[in-house]
């Protein structure tokens, strides 16, 4: 039986390719405007540093919160209040503060730890807000609560308002920086926390979570990723090619991520962020000009692997990695990105290269554009980070 597929002719193969690279710059339009910065889980730590007393630090996107951006986006782009939050983005951080204060009463209603069945009445106690610096790069302020802790409380369960966003919960106890304890609430409500002798979560926990970090960390909210893996698929969208390139990838980014959570190479985001953009751009590029996997391409894919890493790890960092789960939560986070990037291929290889790879026509009509849309998507993007 002869499996059909389907033929496109003439100006039908024109339109396809013309509506294919016209599609990949809309979507990357929408989803990279100036000033548009990827939005990441607000971090609560709770210290039980002394006698009968709690602190909350809440490590947020202040400027999302104030602006009401909301859930479900993968960068505050994609938000119907986009504007506000760029406006506030610009604050200095006196002015911010003044506009946090407005919205303080709001937070502390959409926040709260309730201890054994009782909401604590938690108090402001300070606010943090980084200089401008560069406004292409999200800024992370610290709010600092603190609370009256029961002599008799057992269990804590925390509550993060959906319309928030989503949020990380870390128990840390002593005067030592180890986090016993951390979750990522369902719905904005945490499981039940023991707060007498904290059973630690399993590895088993601690790897589902961080799986799902690293799958969303790349789809949906990785843009930039996704383009380099489809400017890789685009050299030749047979697998065999791929993988060679893939694999180069993913053993470079595992490196660096790994040395990037060990604090062994730290590089600043102002300089990793442009550069994953010209590999993007340097990717498509090359696809451009050859039709051939080239003996240099996996060993340059490779470093591009490493930029990539030093990504990865700028995010874990942010979240943490609990010391006692340290190998368990790295290993997941770097499986959910591979996963993701799989899915990524699959999704290429579904929509265009298993219907359309042996034409004859496959590289002019479709590689070829495709190619340029990424290229100037990632012009763009190192353009925009650079100045």
């Amino acid at each position: 039986m002869t499996l059909l597929k389907p033929r496109l002719r003439g100006t039908g193969r024109m339109r396809f390719a013309h509506c294919l690279a016209l599609i990949i710059v809309m979507l990357s339009a929408a989803f990279a405007p100036a000033q548009a910065h990827e939005l990441r889980p607000a971090i609560a730590t709770v210290d039980f540093d002394a006698p009968g007393r709690m602190q909350l630090t809440l490590s947020v996107n202040l400027e999302a919160l104030v602006a009401a951006v909301g859930p479900g986006h993968g960068d505050s782009s994609q938000s119907k209040n986009a504007d506000k939050y760029d406006r506030l983005r610009g604050l200095a951080p006196a002015a911010l503060r003044a506009r946090f204060d407005r919205f303080a009463p709001e937070l502390l209603a959409g926040i709260g730890i309730v201890l054994d069945g009782e909401p604590a009445s938690l108090a402001i106690r300070d606010v943090t807000i980084p200089d401008i610096g560069d406004t292409e790069l999200a800024r992370i302020s610290e709010i600092r609560f603190s609370a009256d802790l029961p002599a008799d409380a057992d269990m804590m369960v925390w509550r993060f308002a959906p319309a928030f966003g989503d949020s990380v919960i870390r128990l840390r106890k002593g005067s030592t920086d180890e986090i016993v304890y951390s979750d990522f609430p369902s719905g904005g409500i945490s499981d039940p926390i023991p707060l007498d002798g904290v059973t630690p979560q399993t590895a088993v926990a601690v790897f589902a979570d961080y799986l799902v970090i690293g799958f969303a960390h790349i789809v949906p909210k990785g843009l930039d990723h996704i383009l380099f893996v489809v400017g890789l698929f685009l050299l030749s969208a047979r697998l065999n090619r791929l993988l060679w390139q893939v694999t180069g990838f993913t053993l470079a980014h595992s490196v660096t991520l790994a040395l990037g959570m060990l604090g062994v190479v730290q590089i600043s985001p102002a300089i990793v962020e442009p550069l994953i953009a010209a590999s993007i751009v340097y990717v498509a590029v090359e696809n451009m000009l050859t039709d051939r996997l080239r003996s240099w391409r996996p060993a340059i894919v490779f470093c591009f692997g490493l930029l990539h890493g030093l990504g990865f790890a700028g995010v874990l960092t942010e979240i943490g990695l609990s010391p006692g789960h340290f190998v368990s939560g790295l290993v997941a986070f770097n499986i959910g990105v591979e996963l993701a990037q799989l899915a990524v291929i699959a999704a290429c290889f579904l929509g265009v290269g298993l219907w359309f790879r042996t034409k004859d026509w496959y590289r002019r009509r479709i590689a070829i554009p495709a190619s340029a849309a990424v290229a100037l998507v990632g012009s763009y993007w190192f353009i925009l980070r650079v100045i």
